[in-house]
């Protein structure tokens, strides 16, 4: 019984591993360029750049709901 199980995920695994060969060709993807270590290091410091505006408008906005949460604590206080 283990060898029929054994036998199927192997079936399985080959079959998805043709699959998804046959789709990356179909796709038309450009070909692997290599990158020198100053590309790299660009790309780096490109991703860390967005990473970090994403972040700061997070923090905007966490700082906004903060505020308005705070003025209706004042408001809840005041009554």
């Amino acid at each position: 019984m283990k060898a029929k199980s054994t036998d199927q995920g192997s079936s399985r695994s080959s079959t998805a591993t043709t699959a998804a060969s046959a789709s990356t060709g179909a796709s038309g993807r450009k070909p692997w360029k290599k990158k020198s270590p100053v590309e790299v290091f660009v790309g780096q410091i490109d991703r860390l750049r967005e990473d970090v505006q994403k972040k700061e408008e997070e923090l905007k906005q966490a700082k906004r709901q903060l505020q308005k949460l705070e003025e209706a604590r004042k408001i809840l206080e005041a009554t």
